[in-house]
C-alpha cells in the first residue's frame, strides 16, 4: 500500500479532479479545491441530466428527473405564491421522506436558506428555532405540523404539509399537493460562493441551541472533500488487487436528515454524484439487512451504534451484505473492539470512522479499513487533503507532537459563524480557525487521538446532549435544589444521559415523576435514563465547580 502522503500529493496536484490551491478567505490562507462548484444550485442542475433511480422509500422509487421536477415546481411556489426571496429562511421539519430532499434542493436553489429543524424536537423547542431563525415558511409532516401550527401563527409563517393525514389543520397550513403544481419551471436567482445556504442548530452550553450558518461554498468543498477521501484510498491501494465490491455506489440513509451527516456525506454526495439513495422509516436492523441485501447497498453511513445493531441482529446471517463496501461513520466514537468485529464480520466492507462536526459539515480526519484496524482508538490521520490540525495549550499557542491540548481546525468546509450569535462565533472561530473544544494529542506517525470533550457533553448515539440544557429543564422543578447532568458509559449507545439529584427539604421526588416533568421540555434522547437522588449538597471543588468526573462512580458505582 501507497503511504497517505504519496496518496494525497497525487490526488491534490494539477490538473487533477480534486486539485488543491491556496486561497485567501477573510485575510487568511487555507487550503481548498479549485475545481470545486461555488454553489449548490450547480450540483443539482447536473442531476437534471441523469438516468435511473435516485430515491427509493418503502415501496416509492423516485427518479432523479422525478426529483427534479418536483424541486422545480416547489422552487417556483416558494417564490411566487409565498414570496420567498433570496436570504429568507425557509424551515424542514420532518422525518426521512422524499420530500425533504426536494425540499432542501428546492430552498437553497433560489437563494433562500434551509433552516433544518430536529424531528425529535417538542412544541417549545421549535418554537424557539423558528423565532429564532425567523423563519418565513415551514414545511412539515403531519406530527411536526401539529407541533409547529401555533408556534408558527404567532410568528407569521406559513406551513407546507407533507403527507398530511385527514385531520383539519390551522389556517397556517397549505397541503403540499395543492401548492407544488407538476411542470412549473425553476426561477431564476443569481448565487454565489459566499451566500448562507444552510442554518443547522447545534445545542448549546448555555441551554438554547445555536444556529451554525454555512455558505453555498463552504458545502460544495465539503462535498468534494468527502469525494476526495474516497480517492485518496483508492491511490493508497493503486498496484494491488482491486478492493471493494465492484458496484454500482449505493447508500442507504439511516440517520435524520436534519443532521449534518445525513445531509452531507450521504444524502447530498449521492446528489452529487448520481448514486441511489435507499431510505429508511425508521432505524430498525433487520429492516436494514433486507434493504441493504435488496437493493445491494455498498455504503452504510451512520453512528456505531447501528453497525453494533446490524451484527446483533439474530438474523444477520441470512442476508447477503457482501456489496457493502463501507461499513462507519461518525458522531460517536466505537470501542476498539467493536472496529476489529466489523472488519470481520462483513466479507467485503471495511470499518470506517470520520470526526467531523456540524461546524466543519461533517468533514474532518478520517481513519478507514487498514488504518483503522491497527490505530482503532484514533480519529483518523492529519493534515487530510483540505484540513489543517493543530493541537493548543489554553494561551493559544501550538503544542509539540505528542502533547495534549484543545484540537483547532482550519478548512474552507467551516461554518461562517452562529446565526445572530456575534460573541459566540468570536469564541469559536479565531484568526480563521475553529476551536472544536475537544482535547487531543496527534502522534508521532500522524494520527489524531481524541482524549476527551472541554465543553459539557454527553454523545448518546450520535446524538449531542449538552448538560446545561438538561440541567435548566431540571432546576425547573420545585423540588430541585440542584442537578449536575453527565454521561454514563453505555455498550450500544457510547454513552446514556444520567444526572444526580438533590432533592429540596421537605419535597420528594422520583425518577418517574422528574422523567414524566421533563417530558414536554426535552427531547425524549435528553432526558436522563439514569437518575440519582441524594440530600446531601453535591460534590464542589474548592472553585464551586461541581466535580462531574467522580459522580459516576459515586453515585452509579452499585446500579445494575
Amino acid at each position: 500500500m501507497r503511504s497517505y502522503e504519496e496518496a494525497i500529493a497525487d490526488v491534490a496536484a494539477p490538473g487533477q479532479p480534486f486539485e488543491v490551491i491556496n486561497v485567501e478567505r477573510e485575510g487568511y490562507s487555507l487550503r481548498a479545491f479549485k475545481n470545486s462548484p461555488s454553489t449548490l444550485r450547480q450540483f443539482f442542475d447536473l442531476a437534471r441530466g441523469a438516468e435511473g433511480t435516485f430515491l427509493v422509500y418503502e415501496d416509492e422509487e423516485w427518479s432523479f428527473r422525478d426529483v427534479m421536477s418536483e424541486v422545480d415546481a416547489l422552487a417556483h411556489a416558494l417564490v411566487n405564491h409565498f414570496g420567498v426571496k433570496k436570504g429568507d429562511r425557509v424551515g424542514i421539519a420532518m422525518r426521512n421522506y422524499p420530500e425533504w430532499v426536494v425540499s432542501f434542493a428546492a430552498i437553497l436553489s433560489v437563494g433562500a436558506v434551509s433552516v433544518s429543524l430536529n424531528a425529535w424536537w417538542t412544541g417549545e423547542e421549535l418554537d424557539y428555532a423558528i423565532n429564532d431563525s425567523g423563519l418565513t415558511v415551514l414545511i412539515a409532516d403531519s406530527e411536526r405540523v401539529v407541533r409547529a401550527s401555533g408556534p408558527c401563527e404567532r410568528a407569521g409563517a406559513k406551513i407546507i404539509g407533507v403527507r398530511l393525514d385527514d385531520t383539519s389543520y390551522a389556517s397556517v397550513v397549505e397541503r403540499w399537493s395543492d401548492v407544488v403544481k407538476k411542470g412549473a419551471t425553476m426561477p431564476e436567482v443569481a448565487l454565489d460562493a459566499g451566500d448562507d445556504a444552510t442554518i443547522l442548530y447545534t445545542s448549546g452550553t448555555t441551554g438554547f441551541p445555536k444556529g451554525a450558518v454555512s455558505t453555498h461554498g463552504a458545502i460544495c468543498q465539503a462535498i468534494m472533500a468527502f469525494s476526495a477521501g474516497a480517492a485518496i484510498q483508492a491511490a493508497r491501494r493503486e498496484g494491488e488487487a482491486e478492493a471493494g465490491t465492484g458496484q454500482t455506489p449505493c447508500f442507504i440513509l439511516i440517520v435524520p436528515l436534519f443532521h449534518v451527516t445525513g445531509c452531507i456525506p450521504v444524502m447530498l454526495s449521492c446528489f452529487s454524484w448520481h448514486f441511489k439513495l435507499v431510505m429508511m422509516y425508521r432505524w430498525e436492523p433487520d429492516r436494514a439487512l433486507e434493504l441493504i441485501e435488496r437493493h445491494r447497498v455498498t455504503a452504510f453511513v451512520g453512528v456505531p451504534t447501528q453497525a453494533w445493531d446490524l451484527m446483533e441482529s439474530p438474523n444477520f446471517s441470512k442476508y447477503d451484505t457482501s456489496t457493502l463496501s463501507t461499513i462507519g461513520g461518525g458522531g460517536a466514537p466505537a470501542p476498539s473492539t467493536m472496529v476489529a468485529r466489523v472488519d470481520h464480520a462483513f466479507s467485503g466492507g471495511r470499518p470506517t470512522l470520520a470526526y467531523g462536526m456540524t461546524e466543519t459539515n461533517a468533514y474532518g480526519p478520517g481513519n478507514y479499513g487498514d488504518d483503522y484496524v491497527s490505530h482503532p482508538t484514533s480519529t483518523g490521520r492529519v493534515p487530510t487533503i483540505v484540513m489543517d490540525v493543530e493541537i493548543r495549550d489554553e494561551s493559544m499557542a501550538t503544542l509539540p507532537v505528542g502533547e495534549s491540548g484543545e484540537i483547532w481546525l482550519q478548512t474552507p468546509t467551516m461554518i461562517r459563524g452562529y446565526w445572530q450569535r456575534a460573541e459566540a462565533t468570536a469564541e469559536a472561530i479565531v484568526g480563521g480557525w475553529l476551536r472544536t473544544g475537544d482535547l487531543g494529542h496527534v502522534s508521532d506517525e500522524g494520527f489524531l487521538y481524541i482524549e476527551d470533550r472541554a465543553k459539557d457533553m454527553i454523545l448518546r448515539g450520535g446524538e449531542n446532549v449538552y448538560s446545561a440544557q438538561v440541567e435548566s429543564a431540571i432546576y425547573e422543578h420545585p423540588a430541585v435544589y440542584e442537578a449536575a447532568v453527565f454521561g454514563l458509559a453505555h455498550e450500544r449507545l457510547g454513552e446514556e444521559v444520567a444526572a444526580t439529584v438533590m432533592v429540596r427539604e421537605g419535597y420528594e421526588l422520583t425518577s418517574e415523576e422528574l422523567r414524566a416533568f421533563l417530558e414536554p421540555r426535552l427531547a425524549a434522547y435528553m432526558i436522563p435514563t439514569k437518575i440519582a437522588f441524594t440530600r446531601e449538597p453535591l460534590p464542589r471543588n474548592p472553585a464551586g465547580k461541581l466535580l462531574k468526573r467522580s459522580m459516576p462512580e459515586l453515585y452509579f458505582s452499585n446500579a445494575e
